[in-house]
């Protein structure tokens, strides 16, 4: 039993010590966002964009056009909150479905959805801030 109890341990330090290896360049703050952000990012958005954030043919865009992210930082909160309608251009595709909104997240919610899909799908090193998603769903048309 002593044994079974070391090598579990010796298994979630190693596991723990891979995971935070293989992203040195980020802080432990926007890890743990990206951490939170993923279990929202399955609840509310791999059903349509993919669990690697691949989209879904034409029909939804992925989420690894890192131009597009870098591009429309400001907008992707109010994405998130309220949906879109109309054409959007992702990797050079135009995609034309209505994407639902998700009023019921919190601005801290989208703080993490956002920094889990632009931190693992679009290789950004920092974190969107709770403050910053306050201020970009005051201006949202």
């Amino acid at each position: 039993m002593t044994l079974r109890y070391l090598l579990g341990t010796l298994s979630f330090v190693s596991m723990l010590y891979f995971l935070f290896s293989c992203n040195t360049d980020l802080s432990v703050e926007t890890m743990q966002y990206a951490t939170n952000g993923q279990k929202l990012y399955v609840t509310h958005c791999q059903n349509c964009h993919g669990a690697k954030g691949e989209g879904l043919g034409k029909l939804y865009p992925p989420l690894t056009d890192k131009v597009y992210l870098t591009e429309n930082r400001s907008k992707l909160a109010c994405i998130v909150k309220n949906g879109m309608s109309g054409e959007i251009k992702v990797n050079n595709i135009i995609f034309n479905q209505q994407m639902p909104g998700v009023p019921q997240l919190s601005s801290i919610d989208i703080a993490y959805v956002l920094t889990y899909v632009t931190t693992y799908f679009g290789d950004s090193k920092t974190h969107f801030k709770q403050e910053e998603i306050e201020k970009y769903l005051k201006d949202c048309d």
